[in-house]
């Protein structure tokens, strides 16, 4: 159902990412070729031989500590319009990479602090909800963490960085994860947070 809402409620949205991509050459390139993150598109055993640091090493790592995967994200279903709905499949396949890129994990404090920077960055009206409502099921601790930290850190990071659809991540992962977010202006969090199984901390 959440799916769904991003899918009906986004046109807008989506309009602006996909002039965004097509104003962009590393964009352009990506809405013609159409790649897809999936289990059957990326080369897991060369990606873990790459060094440490490397863009393409520390998103695997990613996938392994949070025992998640790239396949779990839908296939878009309702969106008329082939290209506006590749940019949607485009956004749900980068959401990991967003993880990766802001060194949050899957926790909810993680998951809502990447919400944030989606809403800042998107204006998709399913990241805006996320980002109000997901704070709900924080507790008082984490509350506090994302109101005074990783929040308006989130917030300021997804307005001031790149458009993170426009980036050929598939061509990226022998790049280190710093020069990376460098060339991106993404700036490191404020707080560090683990991996953890327990998505309600």
């Amino acid at each position: 159902m959440v799916a769904v809402l991003g899918e009906t409620t986004g046109h807008l949205a989506l309009l602006n990412l996909r002039d965004r991509m097509r104003n962009d050459p590393e964009g352009y390139t990506i809405l013609t070729e159409r790649p897809r993150i999936r289990l059957s598109t990326l080369d897991l055993n060369r990606m873990a031989s790459l060094p440490d640091g490397s863009f393409g090493r520390e998103y695997l790592r990613f996938l392994e500590d949070n025992h998640v995967t790239p396949d779990s994200r839908a296939d878009v279903k309702f969106v008329d319009n082939e290209e506006l709905a590749y940019v949607m499949q485009r956004y749900r396949e980068v959401h990991d990479l967003l993880h990766t890129l802001l060194g949050m994990p899957t926790n909810m404090l993680g998951e809502v602090a990447v919400k944030w920077f989606e809403a800042a960055q998107t204006g998709l009206p399913m990241c805006v909800l996320g980002a109000a409502l997901g704070p709900l099921r924080l507790n008082t601790s984490r509350l506090q963490s994302l109101l005074t930290s990783l929040g308006p850190w989130a917030l300021q990071t997804g307005r001031q960085a790149r458009c993170v659809l426009n980036v050929f991540y598939e061509r990226r992962w022998e790049q280190n994860l710093e020069d990376l977010r460098q060339e991106l202006n993404i700036e490191p969090p404020p707080i560090a947070l683990s991996a953890t199984k327990q998505r309600n901390t």
